[in-house]
């Protein structure tokens, strides 16, 4: 019988990693069979620091049902929309209001996501071109402790990999309320067969389509299509190669967020809209290349390179008539073209430091970001002014050294040293004075501790340095000492199994961050925030209660404020303090599965003096679904209780037309109500 060792990190909570005592790992023997019986928790001395494979017990029990839903897979995150579904989700992670992936770095086949100095918003990460059904599995790295992750990864990081074969092709169509259609298909293009090479091979392609007039009064005519296709093959016994390929676009209309005030005299429903113009267009073509050779001493070396290019149109209008009491405040965010080139390289060599056995990595990158971005003044998406347009060019250099060494057979140290390097430009087209260069060189250490004490019960200990990421629009105009903000993370917690079938993770940790130089992408402005420090703690439970019934609960608290600032001015605006999700499932390899599932966010400041709140929620959603070798039958229901609750939320200084003065208060996009949606998939 294979033996499974298991393994849940400090930095994610519910991590699972399956080993069999074969010469190859599987994350789990038979895909739908899962049987906690049979784990055993194990040290981390074959494992990178704070990186685990989150592909086993949760992604089979939690429903995916839009690439959205993916990342909601990383324990403690909550995600946003508001804006009609086509614009990137605000992201929520361990005290972070991430904005649209700020501290948050989201990547997909080691190709990263979120885009720099983007027209929106540092950080920017739309993770719509993925397919869901093409991904295979996640290594999430929470805080600041993993050396191959710098820019974004302030409160940690993401890694989607999608699947080299897909077993069987697959039709997908699915029906919802509000007009919502999808299409997807999924076809095994060599079945067997040989393209290239006379060893293994795999060429698949997927595609979708996706439509939605959404809930709001105004339809809001949302369109998503995406076409994947990898190749992937072992060349001869030493390289292994894989090519991908995709293109995503999509449009939509929006109804923005709504002031407090409005829906409270009645003005407008609380599915109305003041600004019914809003919406946008975006579309990303990527390509994506890694060679993988194997030497003859068995050390490894990976090279990988990416090409994206990213295209952005996006109409807001967050105050109304508060700056033009006339046409109104709508603007336009563009990127009219970005170009995305980037490298990777790595080498892995496993040796012995006298008696212990040691790991070792070194990698090394770049990555280079080349476009025109602008922000300019609308009236019915019609150009009244330009405020901002200009050529931005930016590249990240770096480079790591990772080391694993076994002490003991029960305690292991892992240390890592990162240096990135940064180089600037920002050319306004407009004035010479916003335009500029600088160079940024930024070195972050590392160390994790890890000691089984048995079996059943594993101990860690983690610390490293890293940076708040910062726009380059930031960085030339304000020319400011501390253009990449030090972050240091510190975090301790164990891994550990009650009784035969439950596996807890707990974990205490901290984040300093030195301060927030932000470029406001909506104004144009930089604002300069002050020193943070953020204290929580983190609970995970995996409970197998018989051979097919399943319960997991995740619990994160965060405590964060600004530093030397007066108690009733130093609260951090939207950042959770209490999140938790969990649900109960039922699953079995053919026939009926099912899983109902709850989340909840607490109410938090929406300001830094708590005069407004943003609003918290408690959700549940249940999906039941019927799985022969055929054909699945699935129903999905979001939002059970029809609860209303908001989705973004933010203090907004607005202005109404024909209100005399402007209004500072609560502006919300409203949560899906009660959603209902069938779907029927056919495997060939």
């Amino acid at each position: 019988m294979m033996k499974k060792y298991f393994l849940i990190s400090s930095c994610i909570m519910q991590l699972i990693s399956f080993a069999q005592k074969t010469t190859k790992d599987s994350l789990v023997k038979n895909d739908n069979a899962i049987n906690l019986k049979e784990v055993v928790i194990s040290d981390s001395k074959n494992n990178q620091a704070a990186s685990e494979i989150i592909s086993g017990i949760d992604k089979q029990l939690r429903p995916t049902n839009s690439a959205q839903d993916l990342l909601r897979l990383v324990p403690g995150l909550f995600i946003a929309q508001h804006a009609g579904g086509g614009k990137a989700e605000q992201i929520f992670l361990r005290g972070f209001d991430s904005d649209h992936g700020t501290d948050f770095s989201v990547n997909i086949d080691g190709m990263p996501v979120n885009m720099v100095s983007h027209a929106h918003g540092q950080g920017y990460a739309d993770f719509h071109f993925v397919i869901p059904e093409t991904v295979d599995k996640l290594k999430v790295y929470k805080g600041t402790y993993n050396t191959a992750y710098g820019d974004f990864a302030t409160s940690g990081a993401g890694e989607f990999s999608t699947k080299n074969s897909i077993g069987k092709s697959m039709v997908k169509a699915e029906v919802g309320q509000f007009d919502t259609y999808r299409a997807m298909v999924m076809l095994d293009l060599l079945r067997g067969k040989h393209l290239l090479t006379k060893n293994y091979e795999n060429f698949y392609v997927a595609g979708e389509y996706y439509y939605s007039n959404s809930y709001f009064q105004n339809k809001q005519h949302f369109f998503r299509s995406n076409i994947f296709a990898k190749y992937n093959a072992q060349l001869n016994k030493n390289n292994f190669f894989v090519l991908s390929g995709s293109n995503f676009n999509s449009g939509w209309d929006a109804s923005g967020q709504i002031p407090q005030r409005a829906v409270g005299d009645g003005a407008i429903d609380r599915f109305g809209s003041i600004d019914p113009t809003e919406g946008g267009a975006t579309g990303r073509t990527n390509v994506n290349a890694i060679l993988t050779t194997t030497l003859k001493n068995g050390d490894i070396i990976r090279n990988q390179g990416y090409y994206s290019y990213y295209q952005f149109n996006l109409y807001s209008n967050f105050t109304f008539f508060l700056n033009d009491s006339i046409n109104g405040d709508q603007i336009n965010q563009t990127e009219k073209g970005r170009n995305i080139y980037g490298y990777k390289f790595s080498y892995e060599k496993n040796s012995l430091l006298g008696s212990k056995k040691l790991k070792t990595v070194i990698g090394a990158g770049t990555r280079i970001d080349d476009g025109i971005v602008s922000l300019t003044h609308t009236v019915k998406r019609l150009v009244l002014d330009t405020f901002s347009i200009g050529h931005l060019n930016q590249q990240n250099a770096s480079a790591y050294l990772d080391e694993t060494l076994d002490l003991t057979t029960k305690f292991s140290i892992n240390t890592g040293l990162r240096f990135d390097y940064f180089d600037f430009t920002f050319n306004n087209f407009q004035y010479d004075s916003l335009s500029g260069r600088k160079q940024v060189p930024k070195v972050s250490p590392k160390l994790n501790l890890y000691y089984s004490v048995s079996s059943g019960v594993q101990l860690y200990a983690h610390a490293g340095y890293g940076f708040h990421s910062n726009d380059a629009r930031s960085v030339v105009i304000n020319k400011a000492d501390h253009s990449l903000p030090t972050a240091l993370g510190y975090e301790v917690g164990s891994t550990f199994k009650l009784g035969k079938s439950i596996i807890v993770n707990a974990a205490l940790w901290g984040l300093d961050l030195q301060n927030e130089l932000v470029y406001v992408g909506d104004e144009a402005i930089v604002e300069i925030n002050g020193a943070t420090r953020r204290l929580g703690a983190d609970l995970s439970i995996r409970w197998q209660l018989t051979e097919n019934i399943f319960i997991d609960g995740d619990i994160n608290y965060s405590h964060g404020r600004f530093v030397n600032v007066p108690d009733n001015a130093n609260r951090i605006p939207l950042a959770p303090s209490l999140t938790s999700t969990g649900g109960i499932s039922y699953k079995r390899t053919k026939g009926f599965n099912a899983s109902l599932r709850y989340r909840y966010i607490d109410s938090r400041p929406a300001n830094e003096s708590n005069t407004v709140v943003a609003l918290g929620y408690f959700l549940l959603d249940a999906v039941v679904n019927y799985t022969t070798s055929k054909f699945q039958i699935g129903l999905t229901a979001e939002n059970l209780l029809n609860t209303k609750w908001n989705q973004a939320q933010f203090d907004t200084q607005s202005k109404l037309r024909g209100e005399s003065m402007s209004v500072s208060e609560l502006h919300y996009t409203p949560g899906t109500p009660f959603f209902l949606k069938g779907s029927f998939a056919f495997f060939f």
